[in-house]
């Protein structure tokens, strides 16, 4: 069973930079495990994803029966991460798909007639679907729903062939699927398509085919056009969310780069996916904390005549720039991906302003390195915060509670 009232999780995207994710789940296992709290239930009712965040919320929903042990996979897989499990990272599947990507943008009308050697991508994603099938044991999860160890799991895309931002849910009850303006939400068994397509990062990974009303659709990475990545969690019924970003709300203000030159693509496409990823939830959140602070205005009479309601939230993310912690890890990428970005200006080799394209490398550097870098990030920020969790999860008095009910089982009489 979950614990109550109903926590939804919100895990969003950033490539390799989910990382810090996990390392938050580990510090909030750690913590539940030191308050005493009843270790047999799911801490978080509702879970939802987008992007690389959809796949740490699918491996974590696909073992709630035992978070703990949830955690614990998913750390053992960032731990020792290494690129090939994510894309090609040989020399052969370099070349047949970034060699070959690039080489057609910049030479595609002279090779026009050859229509069937365009790759689809900067990188060959195929790896990655051989982890999800060992990492995200999807068959576990109508019966974990059906056990209501888990109320609803949501995981998002977005439709190129509709331009909308798609909510794919499955839930343990009926739930009325709810359209906004340009995103929709649709009840769904959910497979590990829908990790693909919500992880395809525009550009960088291959577009996945979905069927949506019966029809099949293109569907790219969930960050794009994600106007409300909290939405969906409060539309399946959370009651209170701890929201676990990848950048920007607490990070230390951008230093002013010295002016040296036209920016490199690395540069810009770092930047383009800066906003994808990050802009959406910092502006949400501040909208959540809007709407919470008008709500508390109100007197209780028109507060109950709107449909809108205070949402208890808790924001974890990073306290340090992880561009800057990606910049220390260039190297830790394999020689081909390296050349490969190299290509379009990514370089470990200090310039006036640092490592060149660190944030585009940020986003692809799923090498252990760094990822064991930004979980231990995670980890820190979180226990830093204790006082915040126990108080979130209401987890402060569940150490006494435990001693309660240990000791009244030992004056029981046999």
């Amino acid at each position: 069973m979950y614990e109550t009232p109903l926590t939804g999780l919100v895990l969003t995207g950033g490539g390799a930079r989910a990382a810090y994710q996990v390392g938050v789940l580990a510090a909030i296992a750690r913590l539940r495990r030191e308050a005493g709290a009843d270790l047999r239930r799911n801490p978080f009712a509702v879970i939802c994803g987008t992007s690389a965040g959809a796949i740490n919320s699918a491996a974590l929903a696909c073992r709630c029966d035992d978070f703990d042990d949830a955690v614990a996979q998913l750390v053992a897989v960032w731990r020792d991460f290494r690129a090939e499990q994510v894309y090609r990272a040989d020399s052969l599947g370099v070349i047949r798909s970034g060699a070959q990507w690039l080489t057609m943008l910049s030479l595609g009308w002279a090779l026009n007639r050859f229509r069937r050697a365009r790759p689809r991508s900067l990188l060959d994603n195929r790896p990655l679907g051989a982890l999800l099938a060992a990492a995200v044991p999807l068959e576990r999860l109508p019966r974990l729903l059906a056990t209501r160890y888990l109320q609803a799991l949501a995981i998002t895309a977005s439709g190129y062939g509709r331009g909308e931002h798609v909510t794919f849910y499955q839930s343990a009850s009926s739930i009325t699927p709810w359209a906004r303006s340009q995103r929709v939400a649709l009840a769904a068994t959910l497979t590990h398509a829908h990790l693909l397509a919500s992880s395809a990062i525009p550009f960088v990974f291959p577009a996945t085919e979905l069927a949506r009303d019966g029809q099949a659709e293109w569907f790219g990475d969930g960050s794009m056009r994600q106007m409300a990545p909290i939405s969906p969690a409060i539309h399946l019924g959370a009651q209170r969310l701890l929201v676990i970003g990848s950048g920007r709300i607490h990070e230390p203000t951008q230093r002013v780069a010295p002016n040296i030159g036209y920016p490199s693509i690395a540069q810009i496409a770092g930047h383009a996916l800066s906003g994808i990823f990050l802009d959406a939830l910092a502006v949400d959140v501040e909208r959540m904390d809007r709407i919470n602070r008008t709500l508390a205005l109100l007197p209780e009479s028109q507060r109950l005549s709107t449909t809108l309601r205070p949402v208890q939230a808790l924001v974890i993310s990073p306290s340090q720039r992880l561009d800057d912690i990606a910049a220390q890890h260039i190297d830790s990428l394999p020689r081909t991906v390296r050349a490969l970005l190299g290509g379009v200006g990514v370089s470990s080799k200090l310039a006036a302003q640092g490592p060149r394209g660190a944030v585009l490398a940020s986003y692809l550097l799923f090498e252990a390195p760094y990822t064991r870098a930004l979980m231990a990030l995670g980890e820190a920020d979180t226990l830093a915060r204790r006082d915040e969790v126990l108080a979130f999860f209401d987890w402060r008095g569940a150490a006494g509670a435990a001693s309660s009910r240990n000791l009244a089982a030992a004056e029981a009489p046999a």
